[in-house]
């Protein structure tokens, strides 16, 4: 089989063999907090929904359910319904009477020259109480409101994300790498009128100046109708000023000079509704427009809060370090809302694995004695590269180790089991979405055995299922892949996407419903847009996305989005973006477009599309390559046919191309991309040969 790069390290489950168990080490089953197999039994189909009552159980309530979920108005699911709580109280207040001095963040600065920075659960009482005030007497937020925040990982990020929900603010928090563009687009989809931000930031090495960021939000926003009053800075360096950005007189304020004038202040908490939208986290669809899904605030926080404990294995006394960004669904989830319920104690990193050097990580773990590590294939994959021998230098030991965000192939997964793990920790290898609030696919840590390549087992509560296109289940042990799907609804599904209820249906339930006019939640499969293969031991294999959503490095990039980002330019006239294997990405984007006529310019024109994609998205969206050409393949209705394109980029037999409009166009393109050498072809990874496959 041909390859492209080094295709081992980042080929997906169908083309791996079934490997062998590897069972939880002893010393782990011992001080597990899910060590009863019974819990099978109470988890159970005939016990559902009820069994979600002891997640939800799990939190503090100011007022008791009545329902514990609603199915009244599929798929809208209501969870505890009836019940009131506080997000915030939850993740705070409550561990004060024991926990108050225990630490809550440890922030790590991305220079090794500046020391860390530990908060106390009781300085984070303190701080989000002053936040929330600053948010409720000075901007005049109230229950409802909607906030948008563009920041990188620094403590004040979730310091502000808890004052939103303790006033019952709805924050949308987007990924500080995305351009000030996509933040403007997304608080105005969301209808802020208040963005929250940092000045700076560090970033391999380099000052980052992110106020910048902050005018061309408040600019994009602005042409979608939207006004930004008032835009909050929190310094990276209390008393400097680390940005070149000038701040604009009564829209702009520095969090710092603010919270002067509530030093002190108490906020109580407000009470808020089970269903009451805790947050907005927006991700890439299908079409050019991101989605907001919206996530609630009982059903979210049990949920969360139950896996953190369950399948994170959180105890009080253990250290925990989730390697990803809180911009992402999985900082939201298991790095602020799970853990902090539970009285964790979170490491919190500025930079990134690899800066300076790929030691980086493992000193870390040694210095702060972390036990529990989270973090994503692609990350693994870049510090096997840089560093394979790295942590067997340094003497720390974890227990647990997760992995989020794509498929794991098993060289990794060894490795990062052996030499990361050094053989004494459990991996658990986790399925789940922005969509999902957490953890649907996933092993129990020590009552299943771990298995390369595999996610593993349904988590507790769930029932996923696999169909076929014509909606046929797929059998277990069939060897077949499939749509992935889940029967029941759960305590984290989000609730909607925000102004789009009819996109919310259409995308996530319609494709398998049985009867639109049941009320019956069986009639309502929940479609991920994923693929999968189900194990005879029902161990699930994830395949990737069986839409246009390419998966680069765990990042959702829509590849409509990018597509529209190629359009700015004056001379395109038409675009397409495909999804290329890639050694340590995994996925990542390749730009395919036709020029207007009389454009000769061609170097000038391919800079203009990486920056207008860099500037509308961010530079996690950069391609690995821009390819124009004459035409695009396209059928005889105009349709672009970007499943060929796809097999180009990999080396993929493109198949019968007879019928197209154009079909000559296709040899042109591959021999511009491939060269005039031989064919070469490689099979197919499952992902890349159902591309296109929705058009």
């Amino acid at each position: 089989m041909a390859t492209v790069g080094k295709t081992e390290t980042s080929d997906i489950a169908v083309h791996w063999k079934e490997e062998g168990y590897v069972q939880p080490p002893a010393k782990f089953v011992g001080q597990a907090n899910l060590a009863d197999p019974s819990i099978a039994d109470r988890f159970s189909l005939e016990n559902f929904p009820e069994c979600f009552r002891e997640y939800a159980d799990m939190l503090s309530w100011d007022q008791s359910w009545h329902t514990t979920l609603d199915t009244s108005h599929p798929p809208f699911w209501k969870w505890f319904v009836g019940g009131k709580l506080n997000a915030c109280y939850n993740c705070v207040d409550r561990h004060l009477p024991k926990h108050k001095n225990k630490a809550a963040f440890i922030f790590v600065p991305e220079a090794e020259t500046e020391p860390t920075y530990t908060l106390t659960y009781q300085e984070l009482y303190v701080r989000v109480n002053e936040t929330a005030a600053v948010l409720r007497d000075f901007c005049g937020l109230k229950p409802g409101d909607r906030v948008t925040i563009h920041m990188p990982m620094i403590l004040e990020l979730p310091i502000t994300m808890l004052a939103c929900a303790r006033i019952g603010v709805t924050h949308s928090v987007v990924f500080g790498g995305f351009s000030g563009e996509a933040a403007g687009t997304r608080a105005a989809d969301s209808g802020s009128t208040v963005m929250i931000y940092a000045d700076a930031y560090y970033r391999n090495g380099k000052l980052i100046d992110h106020k910048a960021s902050a005018d061309i939000a408040v600019k994009t926003a602005a042409a979608e109708g939207v006004t930004i009053d008032k835009v909050l800075v929190w310094r990276r360096r209390d008393g400097e000023d680390l940005s070149n950005t000038p701040m604009v007189p009564g829209r702009d304020f520095y969090m710092e000079e603010l919270l002067k004038n509530y030093r002190r202040v108490k906020v109580a908490p407000v009470s808020v509704d089970a269903e009451h939208p805790l947050f907005l986290m927006y991700t890439s669809g299908s079409t050019g427009k991101p989605k907001g899904c919206q996530h609630r605030t009982g059903g979210y926080l049990a949920y969360v809060t139950a896996t953190a404990k369950y399948y994170q294995d959180i105890h009080p006394e253990d250290v925990y370090w989730c390697m990803a960004d809180i911009g992402w669904i999985t900082g939201h989830s298991y790095i602020v809302y799970g853990p902090l319920s539970l009285g964790a104690t979170n490491v919190l990193f500025e930079g990134v694995p690899n800066y300076p050097d790929a030691g980086r990580p493992w000193r870390i773990a040694e210095q702060l004695d972390v036990n529990i590590f989270h973090t994503s294939p692609t990350a693994i994959r870049m510090l096997r590269k840089a560093g394979p021998n790295e942590p067997q230098k340094y003497n720390y030991h974890f227990k647990h180790m997760t992995t989020v965000g794509e498929p794991i192939e098993p060289e990794s997964w060894r490795w990062y089991h052996e030499v990361v793990g050094k053989g004494e920790a459990v991996i658990v290898d986790t399925w789940w979405q922005t969509e999902t609030g957490g953890f649907l696919i996933t092993t129990k840590p020590a009552l299943d055995p771990m298995k390369a390549g595999s996610a593993g087992p349904a988590a507790l509560g769930i029932f996923p299922v696999i169909f076929d296109e014509a909606g046929n289940e797929i059998a277990a042990g069939s060897g077949r892949a499939g749509n992935l799907g889940i029967r029941n609804p759960w305590p984290s599904i989000m609730q909607t996407i925000l102004n789009n209820d009819d996109r919310f249906v259409q995308q996530y339930y319609a494709k398998f419903c049985k009867n639109p006019k049941s009320t019956d939640w069986r009639d309502w499969p929940y479609f991920a847009s994923d693929g999968a293969v189900l194990a005879a031991d029902n161990y699930y294999r994830i395949l990737g996305r069986v839409d246009d959503v390419i998966n680069t490095a765990g990042h959702r990039l829509g590849t409509k989005e990018i597509e529209s980002a190629c359009l700015t330019v004056p001379q395109v006239a038409e675009a397409a973006v495909v999804p290329v294997v890639d050694e340590i990405k995994g996925r990542v984007p390749a730009i395919y477009v036709a020029l207007k006529p009389g454009v000769t310019d061609t170097k000038q024109v391919t800079e203009d599309i990486i920056r207008a994609v860099e500037t509308m998205i961010g530079k996690i969206a950069r391609p690995k390559g821009v390819h124009i050409v004459a035409d695009l393949p396209k059928t005889r209705s105009g349709k672009i046919m970007r499943r060929i394109l796809a097999a180009i980029s990999n080396r993929v037999d493109t198949g019968d191309v007879t019928t197209l409009a154009n079909p000559e166009i296709v040899e042109q393109i591959r021999k511009q991309v491939q060269g005039d050498g031989p064919v070469d072809l490689q099979d197919a990874p499952e992902d890349i040969k159902r591309f296109g496959e929705q058009e």
